[in-house]
């Protein structure tokens, strides 16, 4: 078959031949088999409809105009669809998406944000009210019958027109904290960034905020550390910046901030730290008050030595960074050169004389009790209801003013450096009262809590106890004795101190002995009357057979702090521990409670604004068996008993006089009607040292101790 191709076809043009015949012979042979009463394979095939025009062609048909649209979109979304790989590139570059697909994505996520952002610009509103980072209220203190017993002035807070407070301190804080506030929209994108990575992470989230977010969080949100959070502060502060002026909003910022020791505002951060108002201030100590701004519990120098050197590094990068940003000039920043050392504390904490011992000593156990941070705790709010009897508390007040005074009268001289500690401690562990000094205006240093002076010849109870309820070793290997009240010892004065291998010698190579008070020997005693009478020898004795980590383990179960020890030498057995007074009134508490011990604490509950708050109480634990604790609570008894024989008494009391070998204090401790009362009188020059001074006689003697006289006064015993 020849084909004639007409003369208007080029040769390089493609043409497309039908074959006509085979087309009709298939059919045909299709349509015989058909006749013959057969079937064909492809007869479903046949019966199928015919496939619908697309939606593109069918809006074609109906409007042509937006089809021709439609159709041009959709071209160009082809051309956009990523298509891995690219034939056309090599490497790398056959993933990569085209500029086209980026410059879409970006502005596609561009649009998206600043949509979101704007509908959440738009929807945030100002909050009408403020929070209680704003409005400050006080702690109040109750009495343990519910009745008020002070109000803190710890939380303090003035608010000062921006007028008032000078341009250095304001360089200072600018400096410090956001030295582009007059300029920046009131977010810094850059330290918002930072600040949600390191919430997300779960770091420290300073820093990253200007004063316009610090002030919003300060009056406006709570404290947590949520991406929310700080999504909400940066909203606010645009639209707070957008409708406040700068100088408004930075006088709510220095009136709200928090800078330690209880107070908000630089006002009071003024008084606290230096004692003067805040226009008095001078720009070496407002750079000092800005770098409290970053956290005044790492920046307060009386707080640690670490703080001081913090404090100092950050005072001295302050005045340079307000060089730097032109508020403070080269000559008048070398003038700066020493660190403007703040008051140790902050004046004006006037609640009462003995109430600020009570309130110092309320507050230290609630913050720890509650978990409740200092500035949490600072912002007020709270009830706190203490474990302190009135009662009981005017009676030992009472009793140590009027041996304070006597004193005073009859060596003027030596009751200068005279001090007493005193405390009463129930046998459930509630601290009922105690004695801190004379004012805590005049002596912050409260003396029922001191570890300053030996407990001496009061210890001897806590060695007893070892003994009874371990036992002694009077051979390196062998096994535990029993001990029991009428188990003899030496009672001699002077008598050397031995172990299984014999004399106990100490570094400077000399026999240690052991002495009685006055010199006096008891020869053989039993353990008992020995502790009646307070004979010495027996117990340094008793106490390297029990094991001096076994004297120490017993008195710290008992109640006695492990800070209070010294090194294990056979002293520790005559009192060489400094426990405080109220600690040595919980330790004899434990025995006339059965040997049941239950720490000291001094808050009962807290509320605030009428809402409880979860407090951790301490339990009840056994310190010594029972029948140890009779034991020494019976000697205890003999020992009042024979001191005082005409003491006139209805209650079952035990107790005993504490003597120290140089001199450096006196004690008495005991228990009536389920109430340990410890006392201790001694003598240290503050202004000086801390070294104890000998008494010389200011304290009494055995027979008639000043300690006693205070004892039997704030338990009503004659």
């Amino acid at each position: 078959m020849q084909l004639k191709v007409p003369d208007s076809v080029h040769a390089d043009e493609t043409m497309m031949l039908r074959v006509v015949g085979a087309a009709s012979t298939d059919r045909a042979d299709t349509a015989s088999v058909a006749a013959a009463g057969g079937s064909t394979p492809d007869s479903s095939r046949r019966r199928r409809r015919a496939p619908r025009p697309s939606p593109l062609s069918r809006l074609q048909a109906v409007a042509p105009g937006p089809a021709r649209l439609v159709a041009r979109v959709a071209s160009e979304a082809r051309r956009l669809r990523p298509r891995y790989p690219h034939a056309d590139r090599t490497g790398w570059r056959r993933w990569a998406p085209s500029w086209r697909q980026w410059l879409g994505a970006t502005l596609s996520f561009t649009g998206l944000t600043v949509v979101l952002l704007g509908s959440a610009y738009a929807a945030t509103d100002i909050p009408d009210n403020l929070n209680s980072y704003a409005t400050q209220q006080d702690n109040v203190y109750y009495w343990s019958d519910g009745t008020p017993m002070a109000r803190t002035g710890w939380v303090r807070r003035q608010a000062m027109p921006l007028k008032d407070i000078p341009e250095d301190v304001r360089g200072a804080v600018l400096a410090a904290e956001n030295a582009s506030f007059y300029s920046d929209p009131g977010i810094s994108f850059s330290g918002l960034t930072r600040a949600v990575w390191r919430t997300l992470g779960q770091g420290d989230t300073q820093g990253g905020s200007t004063i316009t977010q610090q002030y919003v969080k300060n009056v406006y949100l709570n404290q947590d550390r949520s991406v929310g959070r700080k999504f909400t502060e940066a909203m606010i502060a645009l639209k707070l910046d957008n409708g406040m002026s700068k100088d408004d909003i930075l006088e709510g910022y220095l009136n709200t901030s928090w800078f330690g020791r209880g107070t908000y505002g630089i006002q009071r951060a003024a008084q606290a730290y230096y004692g003067k108002d805040v226009r008095e201030l001078d720009v070496s100590e407002a750079a000092f008050l800005a770098s409290l701004l970053k956290g005044a519990g790492l920046y307060d120098p009386s707080l640690n030595e670490a703080n001081h050197a913090r404090a100092v590094e950050r005072w001295s990068w302050i005045l340079d960074r307000m060089v730097e940003i032109g508020t403070l000039s080269k000559t008048e920043r070398a003038a700066y050169k020493k660190f403007p050392e703040p008051l140790k504390q902050a004046p004006g904490f006037d609640t009462g004389k003995q109430s600020d011992y009570l309130v110092e000593l309320a507050t230290q156990y609630a913050r720890k009790a509650a978990n409740i941070s200092p500035k949490e705790f600072d912002l007020g709010g709270y009830q706190i209801y203490t474990t302190f009897d009135r009662k009981q508390e005017s009676a030992l007040t009472d009793a140590v003013d009027k041996a304070r005074k006597k004193a005073r009268k009859d060596d003027p001289a030596k009751a200068k450096s005279l001090h007493f500690g005193a405390s009463s401690v129930a046998t459930d562990g509630r601290i009922l009262a105690v004695h801190g000094g004379p004012d805590h205006r005049e002596q912050g240093y409260n003396e029922s809590n001191a570890t300053t002076v030996p407990a001496g010849s009061a210890f001897l109870p806590f060695v007893y106890a070892a003994a009874l309820e371990h036992g002694v070793h009077t051979t390196r290997d062998g096994a535990a004795t029993e001990v029991t009240p009428q188990t003899l010892y030496d009672g001699d004065d002077g008598i050397a101190v031995r172990t299984p291998e014999g004399p106990y010698w100490d570094r400077g190579g000399k026999q240690v002995t052991s002495r009685n008070d006055g010199g006096k020997s008891y020869g053989r005693i039993g353990l008992g009357r020995a502790l009646a009478l307070s004979v010495n020898t027996p117990f340094m004795q008793l106490g390297m057979d029990a094991g001096l980590d076994t004297v120490r383990d017993t008195a710290q179960r008992a109640g006695l702090l492990s800070s209070s020890f010294g090194p294990q030498v056979p002293a520790m057995s005559l009192g060489s521990a400094t426990p405080s007074a109220i600690r040595m009134a919980s330790g004899y508490a434990t025995f006339a409670a059965a040997g049941k011990h239950v720490e000291p604490y001094s808050v009962a509950r807290i509320t605030r604004n009428g809402s409880g708050v979860p407090l951790t109480k301490p339990n009840s634990r056994r310190a010594v068996k029972a029948s140890v604790a009779g034991a020494v609570q019976s000697a205890l008894t003999d020992a009042f008993r024979t001191a005082r024989p005409g003491a006139a008494t209805t209650a079952t009391v035990a107790g005993k006089a504490g003597t120290t070998q140089n001199d450096t204090a006196a004690w008495y401790v005991g228990t009536a009607n389920s109430v340990s009362t410890a006392v201790v009188a001694y003598r240290i020059d503050l202004t000086k040292s801390l070294e104890p001074l000998p008494l010389d006689g200011i304290a009494g003697s055995v027979g008639d101790s000043v300690p006693y006289r205070i004892w039997s006064g704030a338990r009503g015993i004659g």
